[in-house]
């Protein structure tokens, strides 16, 4: 039976590119894919394209690419990214020009568009759809006048549209992590729209890939200790048949561990219902999912089930929500705990008096609660050190500066031994965001697909 090698590339914006380059040198692939997206990911590319609209993709776009198109040209495989972000066309330019500089001409480079749907929020409205919250159903004119960027997640069709159109790099813009590794099934299996325990199948090693290390020994909670070679970890490569069935590894060679319980841990990664997993490609059901060890870095995965994908496609959104302050002191021991809170208590006494308008507060001690928040346990011995960070949440720029000015004076008329000052921090705009579903076909009528050869 058939089978195709799909590598993972990134799993995430500012991963490390040399395991990318290993299996793009030595891992035999067809197909190499890069998430580099997230919610968080997209309002950081909204604020690089307010400062140059040029921008708003992943940076780190030329160094992969100048390290990579050598390999896709020599030894023939794919390319596909979402790290157009928020400028898929500007990423596109990106990778021609630099394939031009290289001298690799008859590439051809896709962009796909159309995941921004900004400029159509109000029609839809006049239309009658309502974009009301997702999860809690508040009226979206809470925040109508305040959004800054609208992205929809798209899912694996316009990827293979620019397969078979001899596309040789896909760039995209806010797609599903799986759809990434799900295109070139469809596209290389012609596997059916409505074949949906095979989607379900590449849906769920595409969930597998899309995190990079986490699925080889990257962040694991069991015997961590024991994975060896961390500092040249290996990405997952897929071996994926025909019907479906997939074996997950790695390059040879290289660092990290491929093990049912490394892949376990990474199958329940962000899944709410595991009978329900909700992409715009299928409706993924993992119930009977198998996890078998059949060799040294090697799991056999079975058993997903797929049904009728959504209606709807999530659109997930960014609006100006006000703008952080916050500042950092340290404290020694003995009584280092006891001081930083000291230190608290004194901040916001002065707040109050000043007057400063502050919408939130948040106070973390650093060695202590800033992971566990209310969990943690108060602890029995004196720590060494502990900081204190105090952030808050202001309508204005101004007023978020304020907080800065307050620590400096702890430092001669607070509690003693502070160190590691790290007041003063510049105010940062905070983006919150809105997610809620849109009819998938008002959002693919909208999407196109175009593809530019590489001339000299």
């Amino acid at each position: 039976m058939r089978t195709i090698r799909i590598g993972a590339g990134q799993g995430f914006y500012g991963d490390t590119l040399i395991p990318a380059i290993e299996t793009a040198a030595r891992g035999g692939i067809q197909y190499l894919c890069f998430d580099s997206l997230a919610e968080l990911t997209l309002a950081i590319l909204q604020k690089d394209r307010q400062k140059d609209s040029t921008r708003g993709y992943a940076t780190d776009i030329p160094q992969a690419m100048r390290k990579l198109l050598p390999y896709v040209k020599e030894k023939g495989f794919k390319l596909l990214t979402n790290a157009g972000g928020m400028n898929p066309i500007g990423a596109g330019q990106e990778v021609i020009r630099i394939a031009r500089e290289l001298g690799l001409e008859g590439l051809k480079v896709a962009v796909v568009t159309g995941d921004d749907v900004l400029d159509h929020l109000d029609s839809w409205r006049q239309q009658g759809i309502p974009l009301t919250h997702q999860e809690d159903g508040r009226s979206f004119e809470l925040v109508s006048d305040k959004i800054m960027f609208a992205n929809a997640y798209l899912g694996s069709e316009p990827i293979v549209a620019a397969l078979r159109q001899g596309a040789d790099i896909v760039i995209t813009g806010r797609t599903t992590d799986s759809a990434l590794f799900l295109a070139p099934l469809i596209y290389e299996f012609n596997w059916q729209p409505d074949d949906w325990d095979r989607l379900g199948q590449g849906i769920l090693m595409g969930h597998l890939m899309e995190c990079s290390g986490q699925a080889t020994g990257g962040n694991f909670s069991g015997d961590w200790r024991s994975i060896e070679d961390l500092d040249r970890i290996g990405f997952p490569i897929a071996e994926m048949r025909e019907d479906g069935e997939f074996v997950l590894t790695k390059t040879e060679g290289t660092g990290g561990l491929v093990s049912v319980d490394t892949v376990k841990e990474q199958l329940l990664y962000e899944i709410h219902d595991p009978s329900a997993y909700l992409t715009p490609d299928v409706v993924l059901d993992l119930k009977e999912v198998n996890l078998t060890n059949i060799g040294p870095n090697r799991v056999h995965v079975t058993g997903a089930r797929g049904t009728k994908r959504p209606d709807y496609l999530k659109v997930v959104m960014g609006y100006a929500d006000g703008w952080l302050g916050q500042a950092i002191c340290g404290y020694s021991w003995p009584d280092a705990l006891a001081k930083a809170q000291a230190a608290d208590r004194i901040i916001r006494k002065q707040i109050e008096r000043s007057g400063l308008q502050a919408a939130k507060m948040q106070t973390d001690y650093l060695g202590y609660n800033s992971l566990h928040g209310p969990l943690a346990q108060e602890p029995t011995q004196d720590l060494n050190e502990v900081y204190l960070r105090l952030a808050i949440r202001t309508d204005s720029k101004e007023e978020a500066a304020k907080l800065g000015r307050l620590f400096p004076p702890l430092m001669l008329n607070g509690p003693p031994s502070m160190g590691g000052f790290l007041g003063l921090m510049k105010p940062r705009e905070l983006l919150g965001m809105w997610s809620c579903l849109v009819p998938r076909e008002v959002i693919e009528s909208n999407v196109s697909v175009t593809v530019t050869e590489v001339q000299l």
